[in-house]
């Protein structure tokens, strides 16, 4: 059975750890993964014409992501320079009150990142809002760090982001049936990193300081024009499962994000807010490309197979596989969207082949990838922890609570979709 592939198990895995280490060593993760790719597939005896072959078919694999992701772009930029984000962001830490400062950090952060923001984005968005209530409450970094980040995995898993995208693609599923697939898990997750976030703000030692708050005042739009573009986009994508009427990422993204450009009185800025959201996209764009490549030489080397037969040797069902490969490959690129993509177009054959649900699938590894996705070599790690001027020490110190999160989101999937469902 092995003859059907064309690159051994050890070649595939060696490739990964080579794109890991580059990673690890600082070198830019796409070419760290083309790399990796590139020289796992010549050890895993497929020749050079074969390796390269197979990384191009993987990463035009990614193209139809890639584009759904540059126009998702839009919606971020609208979003992030009109001050919508911001202003979402504000009405409900105002509304819930600093007694659940961790709850409503958490919220906002969670329905910021679910309507479209890329995680990292929308706890540097949350940030000074969180930074400004922990001074006030003597609330520390820790406590509002991990509630920004909780509340931003949390809302990950049920957004039309990069990962979701990339995840629905691999298993052909539909992209609004897997957003709502994981709302179970993602309240599970929410709930978990309000109890941790408290527990740290009794425990935590790291206060806020005068010069950690940011007096940078931005005219931010009405409530309304703030989430109209995002109510907007929910709408178009929810006609699917509701009217039967498809409508694609690729124009209800850029649809809300125009709308929202245009409600808040921006029109004239359309250009620069659409230049700056697909600033904020290119590099996920880049990283997908890369991450294609490996995946393709990943997919079609036996490392499935192998798979397959240690989880039988260890006498474990194979939905297993589906969260398992989340949780490694986004520990490995330390990137929630690199992880579910690698997962994702790994394994769906494997995974639909033994009878595992295509939708429940997408939904695992998403989950799955959430888990030890800001590790250290990953940017998302140093994003979060200079957004609230914390030490990388410090920062350190909060990676078993996120893990903890994510965790939690896995089990509730699992539960729901495999051993309840």
């Amino acid at each position: 059975m092995e003859a059907m592939y064309s690159f051994t198990t050890l070649g595939a895995v060696i490739g990964l750890a080579l794109a890991i280490l580059l990673i690890i060593r600082k070198v830019h993760p796409a070419y760290s993964l083309i790399l990796g790719a590139l020289v796992g597939g010549i050890i895993g005896g497929g020749g050079l014409t074969t390796t390269v072959n197979t990384m191009v078919s993987g990463a035009q694999s990614m193209m139809s992501s890639v584009l759904r992701i540059m126009t998702s772009g839009i919606l971020a930029g609208a979003l992030i320079k009109t001050g919508s984000a911001q202003k979402i962001a504000e009405t409900i830490v105002s509304k819930l009150g600093q007694k659940k400062a961790a709850l409503a950090i958490a919220v906002a952060t969670m329905i910021i990142c679910a309507v479209g923001v890329f995680v990292d984005i929308a706890v540097i968005t949350v940030a000074p809002i969180a930074l400004a209530i922990g001074r006030e409450a003597d609330i520390p970094k820790e406590s509002l760090l991990l509630a920004m980040i909780g509340g931003g995995k949390a809302g990950n898993i049920i957004s039309p982001n990069p990962n979701t995208i990339a995840a629905s693609e691999a298993f052909g599923v539909d992209l609004t049936a897997l957003m709502m697939k994981n709302a179970v898990p993602a309240l599970c997750a929410l709930a978990m990193t309000v109890l941790l976030a408290s527990m740290l703000g009794r425990k935590g030692t790291l206060g806020v300081s005068e010069s950690d708050i940011d007096d940078t005042n931005q005219e931010l739009p009405g409530l309304l024009q703030a989430i109209l573009g995002p109510v907007v986009v929910i709408i178009l994508l929810a006609l699917r499962p509701i009217a039967g009427i498809a409508i694609d990422p690729l124009i209800a993204l850029p649809v809300g994000g125009l709308l929202c450009t245009v409600v808040t009185g921006n029109a004239k800025k359309v250009v620069e807010f659409t230049e700056f959201g697909l600033s904020k996209v290119v590099g996920v764009s880049v990283l997908l490309i890369g991450t294609g490549t490996i995946a393709g030489i990943i997919k079609a080397s036996a490392l499935q197979y192998d798979v397959i037969n240690v989880l039988e040797a260890l006498h474990m069902p194979a939905f297993v596989l589906a969260p398992l490969a989340g949780i490694l490959m986004a520990g490995a690129t330390a990137s929630t969207t690199a992880g579910a993509t690698i997962a994702s177009q790994t394994f769906a054959p494997t995974l639909l082949a033994e009878g595992v649900p295509a939708l429940a699938s997408a939904a695992m590894i998403h989950a799955g990838a959430t888990v030890v996705d800001s590790l250290p070599h990953g940017s998302f790690f140093h994003a979060t922890g200079g957004s609230v001027n914390m030490s990388i020490g410090d920062r350190m110190k909060l990676i078993p609570f996120e893990a903890c999160v994510g965790l939690t989101s896995t089990i509730v999937s699992v539960l729901l979709y495999m051993l309840l469902g």
